[in-house]
């Protein structure tokens, strides 16, 4: 063997020991994730990414191993000190996430944040499992994801749509002082009532707004949605039988409330399409 031969030889490995390093070093700078967003973290434990997160906000509440990490705070009211307190690698941050103040001091301490987009349908839901993947680095894992995730979507809203349980709806977010907070369009409580075949009662207004008893009534909900446990901000039967345009609707009449999970009902991510079924079915037992 040459000289030049050896050196060849031993120069190979060498190099591809600093192309190994400098891959290493790669992976280890997002091996500290901080996910901000109830369905983004969904989505890391479903592509099997979880021991990569260190931390996640307080909509983070399943699966229930998300529960054992740290909690940063709730998702628009975000301090960046206790953000940057757990020393991440990256933030994966949901659309809306906040406030904006927030998201400048840690950009200015060099935290890397992935901004994942939010929606309200199929599609936004596929984007958004793309997006995680694409932040992971496991994009073909979360191509077989979404796909699956697409399929089983459609499949639950063939099913609401053969279901025949067309009802207006009703969603209140809160019931504070007498006004009904309610979900106009371009909300996740719009988009899930109508992926379940439902109809959204105050379709003229956009966003989470206080309404008026005069438009309380006017709607004429034939089912209250709301959220279950401590999202319904102490709702009960009897406070909305007690309001005066409230108790004039066929959805408290007839007794039509329904409640579900907050995450699990607006998340719009792996688990969505067992909330429009449960849904669905829920708006069809309005009909029997």
């Amino acid at each position: 063997m040459t000289n030049k031969t050896a050196i060849s030889i031993v120069g190979l490995p060498l190099f591809l020991l600093v192309l190994l390093s400098v891959v290493v070093r790669a992976e280890a700078d997002t091996n500290k994730i901080v996910s901000i967003g109830g369905s983004v973290t969904e989505i890391v434990f479903a592509l099997g990414e979880e021991d990569r997160l260190i931390a996640r906000d307080t909509t983070s509440n399943y699966p229930s191993e998300a529960l054992i990490l740290p909690d940063v705070g709730y998702i628009r009211a975000l301090s960046p000190e206790g953000v940057l307190s757990v020393d991440p690698d990256m933030i994966l941050a949901l659309e809306g996430s906040g406030p904006p103040e927030a998201f400048e001091v840690l950009k200015k301490a060099s935290v890397p944040v992935v901004t994942i987009p939010e929606g309200y349908d199929r599609d936004a839901i596929v984007a958004k499992i793309r997006a995680v993947g694409d932040a992971l680095g496991v994009s073909e894992k979360a191509d077989a994801l979404a796909a699956k995730v697409e399929a089983d979507v459609l499949e639950a809203e063939q099913f609401s749509e053969s279901n025949g349980s067309a009802k207006r709806v009703l969603f209140i977010l809160t019931l504070r002082d007498g006004r009904v907070m309610a979900a106009g369009t371009e909300t996740g409580a719009a988009g899930i009532i109508e992926m379940a075949g439902g109809i959204n009662a105050v379709s003229e207004i956009s966003g989470y707004k206080q309404i008026s008893d005069e438009a309380v009534i006017t709607a004429a909900p034939e089912v209250i949605l709301m959220m279950s446990r401590g999202g319904n901000h102490g709702i009960n039967d009897e406070t909305l039988m007690a309001h005066p345009a409230l108790a004039t609707t066929p959805a408290v009449q007839n007794g039509t409330i329904i409640r579900m999970g907050g995450q699990y009902l607006l998340g719009f991510g792996p688990r969505t399409a067992e909330a429009i079924r449960d849904l669905s079915r829920a708006l069809q037992r309005q009909n029997d």
